[in-house]
């Protein structure tokens, strides 16, 4: 039999082939996030919050909640999703960063960079723990003195939370006053 010749293959470059990067997936850094793709990611890491406290309830009902397409969760978050019997399930923690904010002694907001799920919970915590504090519950700060969350010291002292009550009429977890999300 003769042998035939084979030719060394063409480059993409000599075969006439567009070398576009286009379809390539880039990661984006979360503090250079549009405002909006930010507040997205927020409201998806909601829903997981919310799959969590509710095992029975569903992706798209959960995402239909706080106003995002269950498609984008995937984007964002799909590492912590998995399929169970044909639904969607949200794992038990996960390891996603997010900034969220404590008050400071002057009742000023404190960046918190959390990087778990279990540090996130945290935050919300003690801010319900606040929350009581101000309704009148006196030792609903004590679990947390001396402790910090991320490296961000807990204001547990109660003459520092009654001279800053007033600032915090405003206080938003993930919000700083003028900031938005990072």
């Amino acid at each position: 039999m003769l042998a035939m010749k084979r030719d060394k293959p063409k480059s993409r470059a000599e075969s006439g082939r567009a070398t576009s990067t286009s379809r390539q997936s880039r990661s984006v850094p979360l503090a250079k996030l549009p405002k909006r793709s930010a507040q997205t990611r927020t409201n998806a890491i909601h829903v997981l919050s919310e799959m969590r406290r509710n095992s029975q309830l569903r992706l798209s009902a959960a995402a239909r909640s706080f106003g995002v397409k269950p498609s984008v969760i995937k984007k964002y978050l799909g590492s912590s999703l998995e399929k169970v019997n044909g639904h969607w399930r949200v794992r038990k923690s996960d390891r996603f960063r997010e900034t969220m904010y404590l008050p400071d002694r002057q009742g000023k907001p404190v960046p918190v960079p959390t990087r778990k799920s279990k540090e996130r919970k945290q935050v919300s915590a003690v801010l319900r723990d606040i929350g009581r504090f101000y309704r009148g519950n006196k030792r609903a700060m004590n679990k947390w003195r001396n402790k910090s969350i991320a490296g961000v010291e807990v204001i547990t002292d109660p003459r520092i939370l009654i001279a800053i009550e007033s600032q915090l009429s405003d206080f938003s977890i993930y919000n700083a006053f003028n900031g938005g999300t990072e």
